[in-house]
C-alpha cells in the first residue's frame, strides 16, 4: 500500500470515527448502523472492558478511569476546545509555507479571511453567554417564549437551580446551570450553545466548513503543480485517458510526497470538510423546522409514543387566562398554545378534568398533527437565531392575528413578509 492510500486510509478512519463518537445518538441517525456503532463505542465495549477488569483487579481500575472519563465527559473542561484549537493552527502552520507562495493576490485576501474568522466565531462561541439563566434575567427570558403545552409545561421547577424552568431551556448536566433555548452542550467550545450563542456557532460552522473545503481545493492545485513538476502529462481531473488507476495513483502519490505537510492537511481537510458541512446542514434543517437538539430529541419521543398509542391531544381554548404564578402575562413570540399533548401509561385516554385544555381527548399518531409552536417559517426561524430579542410583536396579539399566522406558515413554508425596518431597529 503506498503512502497515499495509507494516509488517506488514517485520515478517513479518524474522520469516520470523530463523527460515529460524537454524533451518533443524533435522532436522525437513530436505527442506522452508525447508531450502533455508536453504542458499540460508548456502551458495550465499555461494558466488556469493565467486565474483565472485574475478573482480574476486582474493578480497581476501571474505577479510576471511571473518574476520569466522568471528568472528560460530565465536566466542563477545554480539552477538546484545545484540541480542535491546535488542530487548527498546527495544519495551517504545516499548510501555508507550501501553498502561500504559489496563491495569487485574490486567493490571499480570500485565504487570509478564510483563517481568521473560525478563530473569530470560535472565541466568541466558546466565551460567550449561551443564555445562562439567572435570578435576574428569569422574567425577561420567560418573556421570549411562551409555553407549548407539548414540549414545555408551565409550573416544573429545576430541582438543582430551584427556579421555574422555562419554555425551550433545558438544564446542563455538564455546565450544571440552566440555560435558555438550550440546543446541545458543545465540547469542541466547551460551552453550551443556546440563546445568546446559536448564531454564533452557526457561523462557527459554515466558516470552518468553508475554510476546510476553500483550503482542500486550493491544496489539490497544489498537489497536482507538484506532480506535474515529476510528470507533465498528470492532470488531476480529468485523468489522463492512457494512463491506469495505479499510474494516475503514483503520481499523485509523489506530489504529495514533495510536501508531506501540505499533501497531509489538504487530505485532512477534504475528508473532513464532508462532516463539517454535514453538520452545518443539520443545524439549518433544524432552524428551518423551528426546533433544536434537545428539542429535535423530546420530538423523537414523542413519536415513540404515538406509535405505542399513549399520545392524545385536546385544544386550547383562545381566551385561556395565563397562570401568574408561573407564566408570562406577554411574550414577544406572535402565536400562543391551540393544543395540550399529553402521554399515558396504559393507552388509555386521560381524565377530562386532569389537564388543561377542553373538549375531548383525541389519540395522536404522527407529529405532523401535531403543532410546533416555535416553528415560525424559515426566514422568521432564521431572524430568531441571528436576531437576538426580535421583537415578533408590540402589542398584545388576538386570536385572529395568530390564525393569520399559523395560515402563512401552514399554507406556504415560506415567511411572512420582511420587516426591515423592525430587524435594522432590532440589531442597533
Amino acid at each position: 500500500m503506498g503512502a497515499f492510500a495509507k494516509i488517506a486510509l488514517c485520515v478517513l478512519a479518524i474522520a469516520f470515527m470523530t463523527f460515529v463518537a460524537f454524533f451518533g445518538r443524533l435522532p436522525a441517525l437513530r436505527h442506522t448502523p452508525i447508531a450502533w456503532l455508536h453504542r458499540a463505542i460508548w456502551v458495550y465495549i465499555p461494558s466488556a472492558i469493565l467486565a474483565l477488569d472485574q475478573r482480574l483487579t476486582s474493578g480497581r481500575l476501571s474505577t479510576a478511569l471511571g473518574r476520569f472519563g466522568t471528568y472528560i465527559m460530565y465536566d466542563r473542561h477545554p480539552t477538546v476546545l484545545i484540541f480542535f484549537i491546535l488542530l487548527l493552527s498546527v495544519g495551517e502552520y504545516m499548510y501555508l509555507p507550501g501553498v502561500w507562495p504559489r496563491l495569487s493576490l485574490i486567493h490571499k485576501a480570500l485565504g487570509s479571511i478564510s483563517i481568521v474568522l473560525p478563530y473569530l466565531f470560535l472565541y466568541l462561541a466558546a466565551a460567550g453567554d449561551p443564555g445562562v439563566v439567572t435570578s435576574a434575567n428569569h422574567a425577561r427570558y420567560m418573556s421570549h417564549y411562551p409555553y407549548d403545552f407539548s414540549l414545555f409545561h408551565p409550573g416544573y421547577p429545576c430541582r438543582t437551580c430551584d427556579m421555574i424552568k422555562l419554555p425551550r431551556s433545558k438544564h446542563c448536566s455538564v455546565c450544571k446551570r440552566c440555560v435558555h433555548k438550550m440546543d446541545h452542550h458543545c465540547v469542541f467550545i466547551n460551552n453550551c450553545v443556546g440563546y445568546g450563542n446559536q448564531h454564533y456557532f452557526i457561523l462557527l460552522l459554515l466558516s470552518t466548513a468553508i475554510l476546510t473545503l476553500y483550503g482542500g481545493l486550493l491544496g489539490l492545485v497544489a498537489v497536482a503543480d507538484s506532480a506535474r513538476g515529476h510528470n507533465k502529462n498528470f492532470s488531476l481531473f480529468p485523468k489522463p485517458s492512457s494512463w491506469s488507476w495505479s499510474q494516475y495513483l503514483i503520481a499523485l502519490t509523489m506530489g504529495i510526497q514533495e510536501d508531506v505537510g501540505v499533501g497531509s492537511v489538504t487530505l485532512l481537510a477534504l475528508m473532513t470538510s464532508p462532516l463539517v458541512w454535514g453538520l452545518l446542514a443539520y443545524h439549518v434543517y433544524l432552524i428551518y423546522c423551528g426546533t433544536t437538539t434537545n428539542e429535535s430529541m423530546k420530538w423523537q419521543d414523542w413519536q415513540m409514543e404515538m406509535s405505542d398509542g399513549c399520545a392524545f391531544k385536546r385544544g386550547m381554548p383562545a381566551d385561556r387566562a395565563k397562570d401568574a404564578r408561573h407564566e408570562a402575562a406577554w411574550t414577544r413570540w406572535p402565536l400562543e398554545p391551540i393544543q395540550v399533548l399529553v402521554r399515558t401509561e396504559d393507552g388509555t385516554p386521560p381524565d377530562a378534568n386532569g389537564a388543561p385544555g377542553v373538549g375531548e381527548w383525541e389519540r395522536v399518531w404522527h407529529l405532523r398533527d401535531v403543532e410546533n409552536l416555535y416553528d415560525l417559517g424559515f426566514w422568521d426561524n432564521l431572524v430568531d437565531v441571528f436576531v437576538p430579542n426580535f421583537p415578533f410583536r408590540q402589542v398584545e396579539v388576538t386570536s385572529s392575528s395568530a390564525d393569520l399566522e399559523r395560515g402563512k406558515r401552514r399554507i406556504k413554508k415560506s415567511p411572512k413578509p420582511p420587516r426591515a425596518s423592525s430587524l435594522v431597529a432590532a440589531a442597533t
